[in-house]
């Protein structure tokens, strides 16, 4: 089978509650790739969506996302190829039961350098588990983001997680950086106990005692209740003792630089605008006092390093729209929508599903537009939605420097 004309799929090589992920080979490159396959046509657009997201994270312990495909046979996920056995494996295979204090510290802050950087980027891996960590010759990957979720539909409540590693909290389907600070604190445990631990089991080694700093480390990592809980990875590893580098990942938020220095809250703005929204894309245009068209100043996520300095002529589009208007917008189909500025869309190589959009006001003037793209979840973005937005565009506004004109040489920067 040949996906997308380029990618020749081979046997299975793995599978989770939503499909399953086989061995490819990419015939433009004649390199090995994994392909994941989702099963259940109803994750499409969530998993579609969560795809462009983690196709730009770019990490040495985060598995690289390649491309996706989207055909008549569903959403599929191309991916970097892995070749190692998955820590559970290591754990069965060479655990007596356990890997050792010194192995185990080791691959945990291995983990956790992965998971401080997608928190970072406001991305949550909902699964943290022996499982999904592979091992090659450069040590722990973090693999399989979010995509083995099991969802409800209808009404009632979505379990995210595995048993063993979910945190309570994922019961309801909540999910925060302390969900993942309880399932890489329970892999810790699995590595030292070789097995996975009880909702209030006290930390201890077969055999002996672990080391006071650890066991609170632990305990406190495995809280039950997410507020007790420790806080971040960050912390985590640095009560075992075993603090991050400083190494890092590239960023998602790209801004332009203006002469009163506004481009780290602009970042700042954006970042948080994606978490609160939930949103794959956030960027924000301001107006050109010239020809009054918008000019796209600070970009998040999906698409970021296209719209960065894009340029839309007054009144075009949906945030041309907003802008005009002076209202906010909820398109829950941009591509069923006239107004839609599909041609400047497809340049960007990222076509939305649904999109938000709140104009930005300075002494009752509207400058400019905070535009959010497609909710992870698939859904298109509310009433609440559109009031945490609108918040968000007031402390745009408010920022200093903010709606200054970029500087004279002014290009594309990455800033965290």
């Amino acid at each position: 089978m040949l996906l997308g004309g380029r990618y020749e799929l081979g046997q299975p090589i793995g599978a989770g509650a939503m499909g399953t992920v086989h061995r490819a080979r990419d015939q433009e490159t004649g390199a090995d790739v994994a392909v994941k396959r989702v099963a259940d046509p109803r994750h499409a657009r969530r998993l579609e969506i969560e795809a462009r997201v983690l196709s730009r994270l770019r990490h040495p312990r985060v598995v690289r996302y390649l491309d996706h495909v989207v055909d008549d046979r569903g959403v599929h996920l191309v991916m970097a190829l892995v070749e190692g056995d998955d820590l559970a494996a290591v754990i069965r295979r060479d655990g007596s039961p356990g890997l050792g204090m010194d192995a185990s510290l080791r691959l945990t802050a291995q983990a956790g350098e992965a998971l401080h950087y997608i928190h970072g980027e406001h991305t949550i891996h909902r699964d943290v588990k022996p499982e999904n960590l592979l091992l090659d010759g450069d040590g722990l990957v973090l693999v399989d983001f979010g995509i083995a979720r099991e969802e409800s539909e209808g009404t009632g409540t979505a379990a995210i997680g595995s048993p063993g590693f979910m945190a309570p909290e994922s019961l309801t389907g909540s999910a925060t950086p302390r969900t993942d600070v309880y399932g890489l604190a329970a892999t810790l445990w699995a590595m030292l106990h070789g097995r996975a631990p009880r909702v209030g089991e006290k930390a201890r080694v077969p055999g002996g005692t672990l080391p006071p700093e650890i066991a609170e480390a632990l305990d406190d990592a495995l809280d039950p209740d997410p507020a007790r809980r420790t806080a971040d990875v960050a912390t985590f590893l640095q009560h075992l003792g075993c603090p991050l580098d400083g190494s890092a990942g590239r960023p998602l938020t790209l801004v332009i630089e203006t002469e009163r220095g506004a481009a780290e809250p602009l970042a700042a703005l954006t970042r948080t605008s994606a978490a609160v929204l939930d949103a794959a894309a956030v960027s924000i245009a301001i107006a050109d006092r010239g020809d009054g068209g918008l000019v796209y100043r600070a970009a998040w996520g999906a698409g970021a390093d296209d719209v960065l300095g894009m340029r839309l002529p007054h009144g075009t589009g949906l945030a041309g729209a907003v802008h005009v208007g002076g209202r906010a917008l909820r398109v829950p189909d941009c591509r069923c929508d006239p107004r839609f500025a599909t041609a400047a869309a497809g340049r960007t190589g990222y076509v939305p599903h649904t999109m938000l959009v709140v104009p930005l006001r300075a002494d009752g003037e509207t400058v400019g537009v905070l535009s959010a793209l497609d909710r992870r979840d698939g859904a298109p973005f509310d009433a609440d939605d559109e009031r945490r937005a609108e918040a968000l565009a007031e402390l745009t506004v408010a920022l200093p420097g903010a709606l200054a004109a970029p500087a004279a040489t002014a290009t594309g920067t990455m800033r965290l």
